[in-house]
């Protein structure tokens, strides 16, 4: 098994016969860095996710694919898990200097759309301010609302990086390369309309954010969640189980290979989650989600509430709200709704 850090430094490892993991750079140190998959495709390259739209990010791309005889002029199709700028953000750049067909998950175009739409981008920002005072967090908004104004002014001056795919795709779609087929497969959760891309013949799956190695993904970080993020989650995880993949090759990390083993750890992840939030909820008697998430811990490193950027506070609340919405829909936890939402142990 590559280390953690490892994985994350520059240029192409091959991770199967024909396809190559070019890890790039990411702003700040969480992720490391993001994997894009460069597949060998008659005279061209394939490429499953793209990048941040960052410069130094296309050097990197550039740098490794060059490494393999190919720029990124000789890109013939890019297959997108999910519209995450580290995984789409560089897909119309490249089709510009291609003139590639871009592949996106059907259900990502609301997302896209509210993206490059001023009106609908000012819509989601409101959202997102009454979702969190709702849920209890107007006095973390502050900061939080800093970090989602500099995304939108990042959208809205640079509209083009959010275009259109080609070829929106749904479950049991094929996307043709020369030599190989790739099976389209939803798993939303941590986007509505993330995908995965199963090369049967191969047994390899690349997997985006839906099953990663160190980390479980943030859930329903998008335009306009519904709160179902975590429900939809746990079923689309537990529908990749069985697939037949001897090598799964995830956005973020090293590439590894038991597929079943690795759902039934963040199965049991989130389950320890669900009981956590329900005993935090029991010892208080009736709490928000700010209440919930400021007594949990955060990352694989255990941080505090306190201890997170502005960013991170907004998506642990968002993510405690999954949590305890899925709990409610379950029957397991009580809800009201007055000047916030409140939840108690169901009785």
């Amino acid at each position: 098994m590559i280390d953690r850090v490892a994985w994350a430094e520059g240029g192409a490892v091959e991770v199967a016969r024909g396809v190559h993991r070019l890890p790039l750079p990411m702003p700040g140190d969480a992720l490391k860095a993001v994997n894009v998959y460069a597949i060998e495709d008659g005279g061209g390259v394939a490429l499953v996710d793209t990048g941040w739209d960052l410069d130094v990010a296309r050097e990197a791309l550039e740098h490794g694919l060059a490494g393999l005889g190919f720029s990124s002029a000789d890109v013939t199709t890019v297959l997108a898990t999910h519209v995450h700028q580290d995984h789409y953000g560089q897909a119309a750049a490249i089709r510009r200097a291609s003139g590639s067909e871009v592949v996106l998950g059907v259900r990502e175009e609301p997302t896209i759309r509210a993206a490059s739409e001023p009106i609908e981008l000012r819509e989601s920002h409101a959202f997102h301010r009454d979702l969190l005072t709702r849920h209890g967090a107007a006095d973390e908004f502050v900061a939080m609302e800093r970090e989602m104004k500099s995304w939108e002014l990042d959208a809205l001056e640079n509209p083009s990086r959010w275009e259109q795919p080609d070829r929106y795709v749904t479950n049991g779609d094929r996307v043709d390369l020369a030599e190989r087929s790739l099976l389209v497969l939803e798993t939303p959760g941590h986007t509505r309309g993330h995908v995965v891309f199963l090369d049967e013949d191969a047994k390899l799956l690349f997997a985006g954010d839906h099953v990663l190695p160190h980390i479980t993904p943030s859930l329903g970080l998008e335009p306009f969640p519904d709160g179902s993020a975590l429900g939809k989650f746990l079923v689309s995880l537990a529908s990749v189980r069985e697939l037949p993949a001897n090598r799964v090759l995830p956005g973020h990390g090293p590439q590894f290979d038991s597929l079943a083993d690795r759902v039934d750890e963040l199965l049991h992840h989130h389950d320890m989650r669900l009981e956590a939030c329900l005993e935090l909820v029991d010892a208080a008697g009736s709490t928000t989600a700010l209440g919930v998430a400021r007594d949990l811990t955060w990352t694989r490193h255990e941080r505090l509430f306190g201890e997170l950027d502005g960013l991170n506070r907004m998506l642990a609340v968002t993510e405690t709200v999954a949590h305890l919405e899925h709990l409610a829909d379950t029957g397991r936890l009580g809800r009201s709704e007055g000047p916030h939402v409140v939840f108690t142990i169901a009785r």
